[in-house]
């Protein structure tokens, strides 16, 4: 096969317009069925890119049915033709808004919370919380739990500007099926089920004794971690 050499990318959006590359040249026939797509170090040389947008594209790709990975191996072209979702994954939100508004938003809406959280707030935010304990003891992750517990941050921060925007983000993750990849890559592995929750854990203490800072950092480092982990 022939060497393809992609067009490096610039402006916002960048795994849409890698996506319309990669995809150009699976339907053009340059890469075949069957065929090997390069790794993605090279992918993000050609493009001159981090790995963020390349893993978008890829993971676009694969949940709209053109390619699929081995473990270990790498990915391959697995269709070359457009099934009827095959635009969804493009229209929804991109992750990158997602991460951007939630890391920009959250450490704000925590440090209100903090400020203004109520008994009943807190008693709300307890019971998650444990919710939470006992499902990561039990080795598992349920994004309803963390769903709740960060709406219920929200809510503690007594701005209903903030539940909104809170409302709005959830829903945006809910119409974003590449969320699921990042979670698949991130809190409901394994190695990072602990930490995301101790990461909540302390997040609720210091809302518990209103200490405003506190949790506007730990807000920070929790979103900036979500971040590292998916996209480093």
């Amino acid at each position: 096969m022939v060497p393809i050499k992609f067009n490096p990318v610039s402006s916002n959006k960048l795994y849409i317009q890698i996506y319309n590359q990669i995809l150009s040249e699976i339907q053009s026939g340059s890469f075949k069925i069957g065929d090997k797509l390069p790794a993605e170090r090279e992918l993000c040389e050609q493009f001159g890119v981090s790995r963020a947008p390349i893993r978008q594209a890829l993971s676009a790709l694969e949940l709209n049915g053109f390619i699929y990975s081995r473990q270990g191996e790498g990915v391959y072209v697995k269709n070359d033709q457009p099934t009827a979702h095959s635009t969804f994954v493009l229209e929804a939100i991109s992750p990158e808004d997602i991460v951007e508004a939630r890391m920009t938003l959250e450490p704000l809406i925590a440090k209100y919370a903090a400020k203004r959280a109520t008994a009943e707030d807190l008693e709300n935010l307890r019971s998650t919380i444990k919710k939470m304990e006992e499902e990561t003891n039990q080795g598992i992750y349920v994004p309803e739990t963390d769903e709740q517990l960060h709406n219920g941050i929200a809510k503690a921060s007594h701005n209903d500007l903030y539940v909104n925007f809170m409302a709005a983000i959830s829903n945006a993750m809910k119409q974003q099926k590449m969320w699921k990849f990042i979670l698949d890559r991130t809190v409901t592995r394994a190695d990072y089920r602990e930490v995301n929750f101790n990461e909540h854990k302390e997040l609720i203490e210091a809302i518990e004794q209103h200490d405003e800072a506190e949790a506007e950092r730990l807000m920070t480092d929790h979103m900036q971690n979500l971040y590292d982990r998916y996209w480093k």
